[in-house]
């Protein structure tokens, strides 16, 4: 796996991922993040900038790119925990890395349990997501599925209130119960929850809005419904 950025690659290095080769601008004037590598005998490679843009294909790439060890996803399976009150956030189709990467940064800050996604119909894990997540993929737990609507089956019968967030809903947002474990499905970013996860969800809940627009981007949406749910609690 590619990651760049500072902060991306200082955090994986903090969090002991393994890294095979690091690139650094021979022209970087960052003397802290030099040391920083240094400290953390970190060996790395003088290249030019023309080289950087070349593997990543990204003018953001502060100077420093790495590859490492890919992501190792979770098993939902062996951490699901009946004796906890648990909070998962479901993606269902989410297709831009930009999304992805700043949701994830926002599940590490409410301190989520874990994020669930799909094999199918999901962008990837990739270099972008990383540096939009500014180091939280390091610390947040990604499940992979293989079906979302069989994965939320799995989750009610293991108690959770399964919670969606719908622009046709009735109830708002902040309204969100407390007492159980729950799991929040936020849609694609064009069309929204497809229908069949939908008429699985116990609860639809509004995002009210008054201005003009209808929709809000999807990180922004999984942000508030995350942050709803944790000061209900």
């Amino acid at each position: 796996m590619l990651i760049y950025g500072k902060n991306t690659i200082k955090e994986a290095i903090l969090a002991q991922r393994k890294i095979y080769q690091l690139y650094l601008d021979s022209n970087l004037k960052d003397s802290s993040f030099i040391s920083f590598l240094r400290c953390y005998n970190v060996v790395y490679q003088l290249v030019d900038k023309a080289f950087l843009f070349d593997l990543t294909k990204q003018k953001s790439h502060q100077g420093v790119a790495a590859k490492v060890l890919d992501y190792q996803f979770y098993d939902l399976d062996s951490f699901i925990d009946a004796t906890k009150l648990q909070r998962f956030l479901i993606l269902d189709a989410i297709n831009d890395p930009h999304n992805l990467g700043a949701i994830l940064r926002t599940v590490e800050a409410c301190h989520f349990d874990g994020v669930i996604i799909s094999k199918k119909h999901q962008v990837p894990l990739n270099a972008t997501v990383a540096k939009i997540a500014c180091g939280a993929l390091e610390y947040v737990k990604v499940f992979l599925v293989s079906n979302l609507h069989q994965t939320i089956l799995k989750l009610q019968n293991h108690q959770f209130l399964i919670i969606g967030a719908d622009s046709h809903a009735t109830q708002p947002f902040n309204q969100i119960p407390v007492h159980q474990s729950l799991a929040i499905i936020v849609g694609n970013e064009g069309v929204g929850i497809r229908h069949l996860l939908k008429q699985k969800c116990d609860l639809l809940v509004k995002i009210p809005m008054q201005g003009k627009i209808n929709s809000l981007n999807v990180s922004v949406a999984a942000a508030l419904m995350m942050y709803a749910a944790l000061l209900s609690h």
